[in-house]
């Protein structure tokens, strides 16, 4: 009889349901322990998104809350650390805030929210009202954060508050967890109220953790490391963990060991390879990793479609607004090279400043290199030497995203050029074949090129090909379809006029040794031995014109078939 597998956990984030309703568990309790020997007050982790930030905050808070169920953590890395768990484990409330809920299009309904997941917080702990420890202010106090009209000075001191008012019911210092603790300043950054959400959450955390005397241990985590003055202004006991540290490099993403091992139990051990390719290449510290909402996500695809490929899990849970604006700045001759250098998977050294604040990434290159470093669309390759940093794109799956986004940013340009399409598609129709190469190798040299040295002739047509579709797909009044089944094989490319009574075959090739009339002979040999034309004239088109375009690196050649 086949044993029952565990449940993959995608989109778990709560660690107790995780570990009760029999999900695979990869240990990262581990992190309990070096958070406990490493000592520090308030601690910030700082991980691009998909990467377990709040999943292992979730496992904090069951670890030290007083009223969890700790036969969780059996057999697991931290119960090993007797010790440790007799002296903390279920011994401290816990408050938790997750500030990913506070995403508003305006300051008033993004303070509405935040007020919201304070009174959440504060009802936990309804107990308080009944307190003996607690006196009649202290209560007062109490209700202030359960009240849906909280100003906004109440709101600036509520951590704090419920801290005091939890350390004199229990006689014990009080646990603060804060999950994605930038992301409403992301938002506020987006929909223009920085400066009042900086101001409201400077205040949240100054008061929780500056001044905080009911404070034993404090951990963040977030996106971004925003900078000191904006955010924690006099914060001296603020310990910042980011990828490019050491400590801690193996708790956030799975190790390669731990996608092994996944795999096997789940028996695609086979697909090790695609999976190490498309998701693997994070460096964290010294540690590398794979983004685990990946790896979950195709591994479960594998299991019941074995021959599907991999695909871009990354791109549908985060607007890739930093790459979008990277290869906007692609005028600039150095960047676009640096692009062209990154996606044909070498490594390019940089200057990487950590700390930012929203305002700043997008004000220059550099703090744009930086974003895409923090954010991990970017990681190190080697060691850092000061500010320097060697960075290289992670994997395929983030090499596809910039690849999308050059290619919309491609098309983009297209549309707002509408001159030069209309030039391109009248020589077509015209047989002017000079100026559809001079068009053709214009729109090359402008265009970020993607090339991969690692892969075959066959793949780098592909580029062309890409380029030459999305120059006619914004043609939007002519018939344009690619790779049709016509005749004896594949047309590349078959681009039908508005006027009706035309069609114009195009054969892409690659001329691998830079003989471009030959490559451009093979082409229209091609269209000749395919009778590509035979479909078309069955539909009564008449006027059939047959292109072979060669292309190499960024010159092109284009010659036209003689009909007979």
């Amino acid at each position: 009889m086949e044993v029952r597998k565990k449940k993959l956990p995608i989109g778990i984030e709560n660690f107790e349901k995780l570990r009760l309703e029999d999900f695979y568990y990869i240990d990262k309790t581990g992190l309990i322990r070096e958070l406990l020997n490493n000592w520090g007050e308030v601690n910030l982790f700082t991980r691009p998104r998909r990467f377990g930030k709040t999943l292992n905050m979730s496992m904090l808070e069951h670890f030290f809350s007083l009223n969890g169920d700790k036969g969780i953590f059996d057999g697991l890395e931290i119960s090993k650390e007797t010790a440790l768990c007799e002296e903390y484990m279920g011994m401290y409330p816990v408050i938790s805030i997750p500030l990913k809920g506070i995403d508003a299009l305006n300051f008033e309904t993004a303070f509405e929210r935040a007020v919201l997941l304070v009174r959440r917080a504060a009802s936990k702990v309804y107990y308080l009202l009944d307190s003996d420890a607690l006196n009649e202010q202290d209560k007062m106090n109490y209700r202030k954060l359960l009240d849906d009209h909280m100003t906004e000075a109440i709101f600036g001191d509520s951590l704090r508050v419920l801290s005091e008012l939890l350390e004199k019911h229990h006689g014990t210092k009080v646990i603060l967890l804060i999950d994605e603790y930038d992301v409403p300043l992301a938002k506020a950054h987006a929909n223009g109220y920085y400066d009042q959400m900086v101001s409201l959450i400077r205040s949240l955390l100054g008061e929780a953790l500056k001044t905080n005397n009911s404070l034993k241990l404090a951990v963040l985590t977030g996106c971004l490391r925003i900078s000191k003055e904006s955010i924690f202004t006099g914060l001296n006991n603020l310990k910042v963990l980011t990828v490019a540290d050491e400590r801690f490099d193996e708790y956030f993403g799975f190790t390669d060991k731990e996608v092994r091992e996944l795999l096997e139990y789940y028996d695609v051990a086979d697909h090790y390879k695609e999976v190490k390719r498309w998701y693997d290449g994070y460096q964290f510290g010294n540690a590398e990793v794979y983004c685990p909402w990946d790896v979950l996500n195709h591994c479960d695809r594998i299991r019941s479609e074995p021959h599907v490929q991999p695909e871009n899990y990354w791109i549908n849970t985060s607007s890739n607004d930093a790459v979008k604006r990277f290869i906007e700045e692609s005028a600039n001759a150095a960047t676009k090279r640096g692009i062209e250098r990154l996606v044909a998977g070498e490594v390019i050294t940089k200057e990487i400043h950590q700390e930012l604040t929203y305002p700043e990434v997008y004000q220059t290159i550099e703090n744009i290199w930086s974003l895409l470093f923090t954010t991990g669309y970017l990681t190190r390759r080697g060691k850092a030497e000061g500010r320097q940093m060697k960075l290289a794109i992670p994997n395929l799956e983030i090499r596809d995203i910039f690849v999308t986004q050059i290619m919309e940013f491609f098309k983009e340009n297209v549309r707002e050029d509408g001159d030069t399409l209309n030039r391109f598609c009248d020589a077509l129709q015209n047989e002017d074949t000079e100026n559809v190469e001079k068009i053709f190798t214009k729109y090359l040299r402008r265009t970020i090129s993607i090339r991969d040295t690692a892969i075959r002739t066959e793949m780098k047509e592909n580029f062309y090909h890409g380029i030459l579709l999305g120059i006619l797909g914004v043609k939007t009044q002519w018939g344009i379809s690619s790779n049709r089944e016509m005749g004896e094989g594949y047309a590349d490319i078959l681009a039908e006029p508005d006027t009706g009574d035309m069609g114009i075959i195009i054969e892409v090739k690659y001329a691998h040794d830079g003989d471009l009339d030959a490559a451009c002979k093979e082409a229209l040999k091609q269209i000749e031995y395919t009778r590509y034309e035979d479909d078309l004239e069955d539909d009564g088109v008449e006027n059939i014109l047959k292109y072979g375009i060669a292309c190499y690196k960024k010159r092109c050649r284009v010659m036209l078939a003689k009909n007979n």
